[in-house]
């Protein structure tokens, strides 16, 4: 199954940042560059580092000037993690090139690799919220309620492991095609953003 194969991955990556849990720490990637498991450790390295960075964000002390250029270097991650995303959903487009589509076959709400992105992502409130329920400055009422909101991302986890391994095999038979559309974001794109051309005039 996929999903028991990306997992631990992100769990590596999120592991291997916080020894040093520092933004701006290079990303060290043990997989090969061929292999899917490099674009999956990479993609919650990603999603690692902009984690820590909507934290700094949010600090109410935080000098404007900063603030500004932690917003853009935000942006720019985003970019990176839609990329990402469109890498991996390149990966099973050509894995499952050769697929006979069925007649009736149906296509999903989302792409094998969009799914990915939320499970990587979920993986990160695991980890986090895991921390705070094992807190030792904590008082016993916020390792509680931490604890009970572990228990349903736990829960979130199964179902959405099964729901990406589910997706995968439907499309592997036949039952389910890929379709991406890839983003077309626009607040980015010189040509796109009225701010950005106007200002090119």
């Amino acid at each position: 199954m996929f999903s028991s194969t990306a997992f631990p991955i992100f769990e590596q990556s999120i592991r291997d940042y916080h020894q040093y849990d520092n933004v701006d720490q290079p990303i060290n990637n043990p997989f090969h560059k061929d292999k899917i498991e490099h674009l999956l450790y990479a993609k919650n390295w990603i999603d690692t580092v902009q984690w820590h960075l909507e934290d700094i964000i949010r600090n109410p002390e935080i000098n404007p000037v900063e603030a500004l250029a932690l917003k853009r270097r935000i942006d720019a991650s985003n970019q990176e993690r839609t990329d990402m995303v469109e890498y991996i959903d390149s990966f099973f487009l050509q894995r499952y090139a050769g697929v006979e589509v069925k007649g009736d076959a149906k296509i999903n709400s989302e792409s094998p690799a969009w799914a990915i992105d939320r499970l990587s992502i979920l993986a990160l409130k695991i980890y986090h919220m895991n921390e705070e329920a094992n807190r030792e400055d904590a008082s016993p009422e916020h390792k509680a309620k931490c604890r009970e909101k572990l228990d349903v991302l736990l829960e979130q986890k199964k179902d959405l492991c099964t729901a990406i391994d589910d997706l995968l095999a439907d499309i592997e038979n036949g039952d389910k095609y890929m379709k991406v559309y890839k983003q077309m974001k626009m607040y980015n794109d010189e040509e796109l953003n009225p701010v950005l051309y106007q200002n090119k005039k």
